[in-house]
């Protein structure tokens, strides 16, 4: 590639950045229109530069590359870290869903924040999340992803308590960064294992000395490094920050914890397939750790009544899923099922906040209904998304999530097997409760009767609003077609992604294609099943839920509830470890180490210089007193000595 091509990557980043120091440091003297079109501006830079990047990946088809090194960091011994950016085809997916989303949500924040009095500092937070997010996917080694992963996760904890005046809004913003700092603990170490074997933290380096590094090693860092990925991308047992950050303005929903940040965690690990691959062990971990996490939190997804709630915990499963993907080795289908869930996640969050909007900020959606016909843009749209995301075809989310199902029942894994097969039955029950409670939110949502306080006037989407809604609902139903070519075995984006991802090797058998179309139509029955369960029980039997949720009240209490997970987390390890820091402070720190390290010196030092001063007191009949008893003390110690030896 040229020069002039791989230079692209480091404007691409500076952008978002640059519209983050304008707005940041000037924007509190622009008027709105010129904040929010540096925002608007500096992040579709971003995305245009990346899509004309992208466009010489795709024309290669994915065979080269674009690297721009930028300078050295780090030169210390063994250990040298350059800033440089590598643009192949799966940091191009990634850069262009990104920048791509990014820049939609930007839009239709224009009309979301409108009112708000901290304008410019929401939009030079959102531009720097974009900039930390681009670092993130474009460094070509894991400090410079690092720094992109911590920028991010600050991103987040501003972004989320962004409303801090309230107390509950900021106690959100620090429950994400404290999580995610448990996670990255594990990133960290697993960073060292690495440095340590392989002597190197570059990608292409870890990849050239991968065979070199033994295999107990390889495990503990790939371990240890989705142990930062649970933390960023909400899986068990860290997901608990998730929904408790959907107290953030809702296209910081949209934008986080949706389309880019909560999916960093699956990038990981698909960047570095090449480790996985050779770790049998971590690669169960991730399955079987993704598998449970998309049943748990469909579980509770079907028990919440908060808008934003419903789609949190959908988050968390279908962020399950794709781990599912990259676990059992089909990487491009993990990382295809990110894409589309970007699209149709996004168009779900703005159409929940559009529905917030016209409702003066009511999210329950028992205090709903009937809105079909007055949001009707937010209807469809959402209607589009909640069908995408619920695996119908020839929808986004079929082609994604029925391609992870069928990987996870075919992919050969002599040793643990078996996990495999658990994700497939885990991943299917989901999909059911999937299709379920979104079909649920719609009918709440938007038919039946209204239940809308007589108080509340319902006010109109804007096209600001409308329009970003309409380009993210139309990727949801195109966004798998790309993939619709795997029926006759011709895996376009498995192909594109070929060079820089592990390829996932399933059982070829007679039949297959005969056996994968049957799970499909499998799947799409799953789907369906959801849908006729909810239309069922919120349409035509309205008296069911209640019902069912007294008959078993006690799991009903549970799910509501979330399996108590945060009331757990409070007992243990939260107030334990308090108890143990509170002991800590006033055992070791005031006793220990303020009372005989540092004070007990200075108050020994103290006693001796007061009973010195004594002695100096500048009093001449006080020396001569001191000099006769001097004198005499050591007469009758001579007279001692004497009488002792003599």
């Amino acid at each position: 590639m040229s020069d002039y091509s791989s230079s692209v990557l480091l404007l691409i980043v500076l952008l978002p950045g640059i519209g983050t120091l304008v707005n940041g440091l000037l924007g509190h003297r622009f008027p709105r229109w010129l904040v929010s079109t540096v925002g608007c501006a500096s992040v579709g830079g971003a995305f245009g530069l990346s899509l004309w990047a992208g466009v010489h990946i795709i024309a290669a088809n994915g065979q080269e590359r674009l690297i721009q090194n930028v300078y050295s960091w780090i030169t210390v011994g063994g250990l040298d870290i350059s800033i440089s950016f590598t643009l192949d085809s799966l940091s191009a997916v990634m850069a262009l869903v990104v920048s791509g989303v990014s820049f939609v949500i930007h839009i239709y924040s224009i009309g979301y924040m409108h009112g708000d009095p901290l304008y410019s500092r929401y939009f030079a937070y959102l531009n720097l999340f974009v900039f930390a997010m681009l670092i993130l996917v474009l460094g070509d080694s894991l400090p410079v992803l690092f720094v992109g992963w911590e920028g991010v996760g600050l991103c987040s904890y501003l972004l989320i308590g962004f409303w801090f005046e309230d107390p509950a809004k900021a106690s959100a913003g620090k429950k994400a960064f404290i999580v995610n700092r448990i996670g990255d603990l594990g990133f960290l170490i697993g960073m060292f294992i690495l440095f340590s074997f392989a002597g190197t933290l570059t990608v292409d380096g870890l990849a050239a000395a991968a065979d070199q590094i033994p295999a107990a090693w390889v495990t503990a860092a790939c371990i240890m490094l989705f142990v930062g990925a649970c933390g960023k991308s909400a899986q068990l047992p860290l997901y608990v920050w998730l929904p408790d950050a959907m107290a953030g303005p809702t296209p910081v929903s949209a934008l986080i914890h949706a389309a880019t940040m909560v999916t960093a965690g699956v990038y990981m690990v698909a960047r570095l397939s090449f480790l996985y691959t050779l770790s049998p062990t971590a690669s169960a971990v991730v399955t079987f750790v993704g598998a449970l996490t998309a049943l748990f939190a469909a579980t509770i997804g079907i028990a919440q009544t908060d808008i934003k709630k419903v789609l949190a915990y959908s988050t968390v499963s279908q962020l399950g899923y794709m781990f599912i993907g990259v676990g059992v080795g089909a990487y491009a289908a993990g990382i295809f099922h990110l894409m589309t869930h970007a699209f149709f996640k996004a168009c779900l969050f703005l159409c929940a906040g559009a529905v917030i909007h016209a409702l003066e900020g009511e999210q329950d959606i028992r205090r709903m209904g009937g809105l079909r016909k007055k949001l009707k843009w937010t209807y469809w749209t959402f209607l589009f998304s909640t069908i995408a995301i619920a695996g119908f075809f020839p929808f986004s989310g079929f082609f994604s999530k029925d391609e992870i199902l069928w990987k996870a029942y075919s992919t050969v894994n002599t040793d643990i097997g078996w996990v495999n097969y658990l994700a497939f039955i885990f991943g299917a029950c989901g999909a059911l409760l999937t299709s379920f409670y979104m079909f649920r939110l719609v009918f709440l949502t938007f038919h039946g009767t209204s239940r809308l306080d007589p108080k509340v006037h319902v006010h109109h989407e804007t096209p600001v609003m409308s329009w970003p809604l309409a380009i993210l609902a139309f990727l949801a139903v195109i966004g798998g077609w790309p993939n619709a070519a795997a029926f006759f075995h011709i895996h376009v984006f498995e192909h594109f992604l070929e060079p820089i991802v592990a390829a996932s090797h399933s059982v070829a058998a007679e039949g297959r294609w005969f056996t994968e179309n049957v799970a499909a139509i499998v799947s799409v029955g799953i789907a369906a099943a959801g849908l006729v369960l909810a239309w069922h029980l919120y349409l035509v039997r309205t008296e069911g839920p209640a019902n069912l949720a007294a008959f078993f009240r006690r799991t009903h209490a549970t799910l509501k509830n979330k399996y108590f997970i945060d009331e757990i987390y409070d007992v243990f390890p939260i107030r334990f470890v308090h108890g143990i820091a509170i002991l800590l402070w006033k055992l070791v720190d005031v006793v220990l180490i303020d009372g005989l390290c540092v004070n007990g010196p200075a108050h020994l030092l103290r006693g001796i210089g007061f009973i010195g001063r004594e002695f100096q007191s500048g009093n001449v009949q006080a020396y001569a007193t001191w000099i006769f008893v001097g004198f005499v003390a050591i007469l009758l110690y001579l007279f001692y000595i004497v009488g002792l030896f003599g």
